[in-house]
């Protein structure tokens, strides 16, 4: 799954570059308000991308450690934001890359793009990688997507929407079943250009 979304990505940034331009996804500045609110002063982002969410952390002096599979992402990372982050090199699948306990994690529309297997092991890690007190944040795609259904069915709310990318559509069921033993406590919707779950947890 994970050298699928490599392909994806390698295949968007060499025609494309910044598909999704600079400005921080809608999610992502309500998640640094929630940090910033909480005190959180680290944070752990898998799934970093090419960094386009982490500046409204780093703004905020929050300090920022990704995770990211794809080496153009993470150049063009270094390219636009500077090198002074700690970004490993790797896919998600194979936390933990440090020994590091996080104030804060924030997991943005990655989840949903992993199997049931992968998205257990991604937030297990993320959760033992969280210290106590700390919340995690994770973006997941809603039923309410109108890709939902669309494609090659692959298993229970999992479809194959295009070659390669399968994706996992949540519902509330979904989200207390997979979340539940994590520290749960709220999940808001929000509409990007997708309709998003906005899943909190916090350890303790």
């Amino acid at each position: 799954m994970e050298n699928e979304k490599t392909e994806f990505w390698e295949a968007n940034f060499v025609e494309k570059k910044e598909i999704w331009g600079f400005e921080p996804a809608k999610s992502t500045v309500i998640a640094r308000d929630f940090f910033v609110e909480k005190s959180v002063k680290n944070i752990l982002v898998p799934g970093f991308g090419y960094g386009r969410n982490a500046q409204v952390f780093r703004e905020a002096g929050i300090d920022i450690t990704g995770i990211e599979i794809s080496k153009t992402a993470i150049e063009m990372a270094r390219k636009h934001y500077g090198t002074e982050m700690t970004i490993h090199y790797g896919s998600v699948t194979e936390m933990p890359f440090d020994n590091k306990q996080y104030e804060g994690i924030f997991c943005y529309s990655l989840i949903h793009l992993l199997d049931q297997v992968d998205r257990e092991k991604l937030i297990a890690d993320c959760y033992n990688q969280l210290a106590e007190n700390g919340y995690m944040i994770f973006i997941a795609i809603s039923k309410k997507a109108p890709t939902y259904g669309k494609g090659q069915l692959i298993s229970k709310d999992q479809y194959e929407i295009f070659d390669g990318v399968k994706m996992f559509f949540y519902d509330q069921e979904s989200i207390k079943s997979e979340f539940k033993n994590v520290g749960l406590f709220e999940v808001t919707e929000v509409e990007e250009n997708f309709p998003f779950y906005f899943i909190k947890c916090q350890k303790n």
